[in-house]
């Protein structure tokens, strides 16, 4: 009880002496402060970099753990033999999302002529796979493969091509499938950071035939790929390709891992995160050091003041006490500011769309990580900053800092 009642003291003492020399205090403070800003800054925008280059090799390679299908044999007959057996496997181990993925070319008939067009042909499930981020419009449903006029989706530049149409008036376009003309129906357009200029369609397998089936044919046999927990990705590859060698013999298929996480030992974003915690620590080091030459100045400027407590029966874990919780409260106080500068900073929308480009499907929050190290760095700073002068007014002598 002694002990607490001790250190209320203690925190109370520092306060008042904070509200006393609050000039002096503040600027003292304003370099910690915009230390912690910056250092909580760099960890939070650091974690929005983090989010949009995970979520960009997911979009290439799928969402930890995506395991592909790959047909090695180009005969025709095989592809229902290959089919039949991946449907089965989705139903045995239970697969909750996967999709048939091709590529194939559309004739497209646009305003300035006829273009062929690359598309590839997906299922419903490969938005949620591979983090596809739809900018206008939506995705593919379910009941889209039931509708009549096949939906397609389109980039930007395919939807430029069309003049830009608002897709609220149900916009379409026009594909060639020798002399007749097959009307799709545009339902969304998606962000592609790639290729600007080229015109690219998404459309469902089930529409593929009703698009151009005189003249469209995969450019390759379809891969099937599925989106599995992690933790069972591994004996998971190795049972379907046994299932596969049962069913269709041996190197008929390859299966995989394609996302960013296979085969790899350490975290790929690693260097990122090594890099964001050495910019940090030499930001901290920074303000720590403008916080401890002030420090010490103004302990100089209170030698009369300690001396004239110390003649008064205060001891020496007292005084050393009180000086450092002094300046361990006040850059509590200046990191609690920081991080809520740090904040506003962050999650401001301009500064969100300019990293991610539109690109972040799943905008992360601000990380309680960089709140708490903001914190924890102000304290650490105010104990360091306030250890050396606490030494310094320990040693003081009565008789001579009263003469001072």
């Amino acid at each position: 009880m002694n002990a607490l009642s001790a250190l209320w003291g203690a925190l109370v003492e520092a306060w008042q002496e904070v509200r006393i020399h609050r000039t002096r205090v503040l600027l003292s403070l304003i370099g910690v402060g915009v230390a912690v800003c910056a250092l909580s800054s760099v960890v939070g925008l650091a974690g929005i970099v983090e989010q949009a280059m995970r979520e960009s090799d997911e979009r290439w390679g799928g969402r930890p753990a995506l395991i592909a299908v790959h047909p090695m044999g180009e005969d025709a007959a095989s592809e229902e033999r290959i089919q039949a057996t991946w449907a089965t496997i989705l139903k045995r181990h239970d697969i909750q999302y996967s999709s048939k993925v091709g590529n194939t070319s559309l004739p497209v008939q646009f305003r300035d002529g006829v273009t062929s067009v690359m598309a590839q042909t997906v299922d419903p499930d490969f938005a949620t796979m591979h983090r596809t981020v739809v900018k206008d419009g939506r995705w593919f449903r379910s009941a889209d493969e039931a509708v009549l006029a096949p939906p397609i989706i389109v980039n930007e530049a395919f939807w430029r091509r069309l003049g830009s149409p608002a897709l609220a008036t149900h916009p379409t376009a026009t594909v060639l499938d020798g002399e007749l003309k097959v009307t799709a129906l545009v339902i969304g357009v998606v962000k592609t950071p790639e290729s600007p200029d080229d015109a690219t369609a998404i459309v469902l397998n089930s529409s593929l035939d009703r698009l151009a089936a005189s003249q469209t044919r995969p450019f390759e046999p379809p891969s099937r790929e599925a989106w599995v927990p992690p933790e069972v990705a591994t004996p998971l590859v190795s049972a379907i390709t046994a299932e596969f060698d049962q069913a269709l013999g041996k190197d008929v298929v390859s299966v995989d891992r394609t996302d960013y996480m296979a085969n790899r030992d350490r975290d790929p974003l690693l260097p990122l995160k090594l890099g964001v915690g050495g910019i940090a620590v030499l930001i901290l080091l920074l303000g720590a050091l403008g916080l401890v030459n002030i420090a010490m100045v103004t302990v100089r400027h209170r030698i009369r003041e300690i001396g004239v407590r110390r003649s008064f029966g205060a001891t020496s874990a007292r005084v050393f006490f009180a000086v450092m919780m002094e300046s361990v409260v006040a850059t509590v106080v200046a990191g609690a500011a920081g991080v809520a500068l740090s904040v506003l900073v962050v999650k401001n929308p301009w500064v969100e769309e300019r990293l991610s480009q539109g690109m972040i499907s799943d905008m992360p929050p601000f990380p309680v990580e960089a709140a708490v190290l903001g914190l924890v760095a102000a304290t650490a700073v105010g104990a360091l900053a306030g250890l050396l002068p606490a030494l310094v007014a320990v040693r003081v002598k009565v008789i001579d800092a009263i003469r001072y």
